[in-house]
């Protein structure tokens, strides 16, 4: 069974958890460590030949043109991540037309291929903003990996599909990739990776992506930060909620990343959609 495997590509201060505390007008003049923290990345998935689709922020994109020429050369797909981090909760209708629309403008310049797909920073495709995949679909993105089927504090739709699907709405439709749960007393328990494989034991990680390619039938979505396997990043003042979430267990991430790939086989979104969809 073949799992997608998904790096969400944005500066350890770009996250939702520090927007308070770090001003987007600020960015500029933070320490950058994307460079070095996607090399790690890219350097472990060839060391076992592991293709990923990345999720590239338009800023990072704007100004790390070479690294993302890389991560396509080295058989990698490229995908929107939106241009900045804005969660939809804070576009209308017409800025996420104009972020969706910038960012695949700036990518496929870069890279000379063509962005099919999306994922919502945070996740942040809920049942109040199902309207963004019409926009998507007309902006010509073909999948999205945006729904979280759980129960969060800023995201998720905890009754939506676990598995991928084509969603149609107003005569469009999407493919969706959820990330990954499993199924617990009623309950949609994560299992994606990000915060959930730096939290959770392994063994239970690994359980759960056996069980939905053997009894499930199904491919597990798998997803990371770069930043996630960076332990020496600066520390940012915030709460403790975002402390907890974002800096706990960052020096375990690349040995449990190591026994999911010896473990598990995974490559991109797109092949994943060519062998359910085509």
């Amino acid at each position: 069974m073949l799992n997608a495997l998904t790096i969400d590509v944005e500066d350890y201060y770009q996250v939702t958890a520090f927007e308070h505390a770090i001003d987007k007008r600020h960015w500029e003049t933070m320490e950058s460590r994307i460079q070095q923290n996607v090399e790690k990345v890219l350097s472990i998935l060839n060391e076992y030949r592991v293709n990923a689709t990345f999720f590239i922020l338009g800023w990072v994109a704007e100004r790390q043109p070479i690294l993302i020429r890389t991560i396509i050369n080295e058989g990698h797909e490229i995908a929107s991540h939106g241009y900045d981090h804005t969660m939809l909760t804070q576009h209308s209708q017409e800025s996420f037309t104009e972020d969706v629309a910038k960012t695949k403008m700036i990518l496929e310049d870069i890279t000379g291929t063509k962005v099919k797909g999306y994922r919502a920073p945070s996740f942040s495709i809920t049942s109040s903003s199902l309207w963004a995949l019409n926009i998507l679909s007309a902006q010509g993105y073909s999948y999205d990996s945006s729904i979280f089927p759980i129960r969060h504090d800023r995201y998720g739709m905890p009754h939506a599909q676990r598995f991928p699907h084509v969603i149609t709405i107003d005569g469009h439709s999407m493919r969706e990739f959820p990330p990954s749960t499993i199924r617990i007393f009623g309950y949609n328990f994560p299992i994606a990776g990000g915060g959930y494989l730096r939290l959770l034991p392994l063994t239970l990680i690994e359980w759960g992506i056996k069980k939905l390619n053997t009894t499930d039938k199904q491919p597990a979505i798998i997803y990371i930060h770069p930043w996630e396997l960076d332990p020496s990043q600066p520390r940012i003042p915030a709460s403790f909620v975002n402390r907890f979430r974002h800096y706990t267990n960052l020096d375990s991430t690349e040995k449990k990343l190591r026994h999911l790939f010896k473990n598990f086989k995974f490559t991109t979104l797109s092949k994943i959609s060519t062998h359910l969809f085509n």
